[in-house]
């Protein structure tokens, strides 16, 4: 009962770190899947220059562990007199990252598309920026859904590392908690439990889904 009359006084405060995770991670997916949709058309361009870059800033992106990432965009901009809250550096930092990630969903997703539509679209003569808009990207775009979705869950989960720019997300105001109360066990499993609130029904729909894509397309 204890334990329960904590958590009732905790949640009001961990919600709201709660909240501020869900808008951190809304954001990145919205300038993120955008940029990664951008930079899986450049990576199959003709421009043997344009590939390469592109790949490169892939590869970075990916490589590059989030927490990196988060640390440079904070700590590294100022140097540039660029200085950012740690809500944007966050949203900036996850963006780039998420780019990198889902321009290669996406690509698969692109090069999924039977090339029996693509050729009989030139036999139309249809031109090949609407091939692109109208037949590739939507069709390409919808195979890779059910990996977006779920890649949306871990940029969830990876939005908890924006505690170490000082955000108040969720993690951030467990700890808080946990300094004030030396509650710690019992404050990080009531944030864990309201991680798995979104993650684990979140799943659930990824996996039908997928379900449901894969009898469409069969």
């Amino acid at each position: 009962m204890e334990l329960l009359s904590d958590w009732l006084e905790w949640s009001p405060r961990l919600l709201s770190g709660l909240w501020v995770s869900v808008q951190v991670t809304a954001l990145s997916l919205l300038v993120g899947i955008p940029l990664g949709l951008g930079l899986a058309l450049l990576s199959s361009v003709k421009s043997r220059v344009v590939r390469i870059l592109t790949m490169i800033f892939i590869e970075v992106g990916r490589g590059m562990p989030a927490i990196v990432m988060l640390q440079m965009v904070y700590f590294g901009l100022p140097e540039f007199n660029i200085v950012l809250d740690s809500f944007t550096a966050t949203v900036v930092a996850l963006s780039l990252t998420t780019s990198a990630y889902t321009s290669e969903i996406i690509r698969a997703g692109l090069r999924a598309v039977p090339d029996g539509e693509i050729e009989a679209a030139d036999a139309l003569g249809i031109k090949r920026l609407d091939v692109m808009r109208f037949i590739v990207v939507p069709q390409g775009f919808r195979i890779a859904l059910p990996t977006l979705m779920g890649f949306a869950i871990l940029i969830l989960q990876v939005s908890s590392l924006a505690f170490t720019l000082g955000l108040p997300e969720l993690l951030s105001q467990a700890y808080s908690v946990g300094a004030s109360t030396f509650h710690y066990l019992e404050v990080l499993t009531l944030a864990g439990l309201m991680y798995l609130v979104i993650t684990v029904p979140g799943g659930w729909l990824v996996e039908n889904f997928e379900k449901r894509l894969s009898r469409h397309l069969s």
